[in-house]
């Protein structure tokens, strides 16, 4: 149990936490923020602060694991699980607050398990299923554009722009491509398991 495990596992226990805030609803918070037209709850601001906390962890564990050698086969194991795990729970929930298409949260959480099955079929092999400059991409997008939702289009709001319904069908659109993406350039693994 490394420090970029540790780092991972932190990530996973900061989901329900999350999640607590995002979606129980206590009497006894503060006054909404209010500016404006402009609303947010407070315990969906400390949701959205959360996130984006585990959300940052996501390069700091691999970046550790890889600069200092501690790559493990538990952190192969936990990083994706956990950013996985991240990123279905808070689409899950702003789909029960009304923020999210459930398609969208559908279609990406989708993406992530087949994905994560490619990976599963390149193990057997002994192969590893690399990140893709679209993966990454991905990850930026989802980031970007759950922040935006969690944080009510703040501050695009004030000049009436729906960014974080932009962003969330721009995420979509480009978790379908580089979905895609893995499987056409790992075909042969498919070919070679299903021979």
């Amino acid at each position: 149990m490394n420090l970029p495990n540790r780092i991972t596992l932190a990530r996973i226990c900061l989901i329900p936490i999350m999640m607590f805030f995002l979606l129980v609803d206590f009497k006894f918070y503060p006054e909404p923020i209010h500016w404006g037209s402009f609303q947010l709850s407070i315990n969906h601001l400390i949701a959205a602060v959360i996130f984006l906390l585990a959300a940052s962890t996501d390069g700091i564990d691999g970046y550790i694991a890889r600069k200092y050698n501690m790559v493990t086969n538990l952190g192969k194991l936990l990083d994706p699980l956990a950013d996985k795990l991240l990123v279905s729970a808070v689409l899950i929930s702003l789909v029960e607050l009304g923020r999210c298409d459930s398609w969208i949260a559908i279609v990406i959480i989708s993406r992530e398990f087949a994905v994560t099955g490619l990976r599963q079929v390149a193990l057997l092999e002994g192969k590893v299923v690399a990140a893709s400059k679209w993966g990454k991409i991905k990850t930026v997008t989802q980031i970007v554009a759950i922040s935006l939702l969690l944080l009510n289009n703040f501050p695009f709001q004030f000049v009436s722009i729906p960014l974080d319904d932009i962003a969330i069908w721009a995420a979509a659109l480009i978790t379908i491509y580089s979905g895609i993406d893995y499987f056409v350039k790992n075909k042969e693994l498919l070919e070679l398991h299903n021979a």
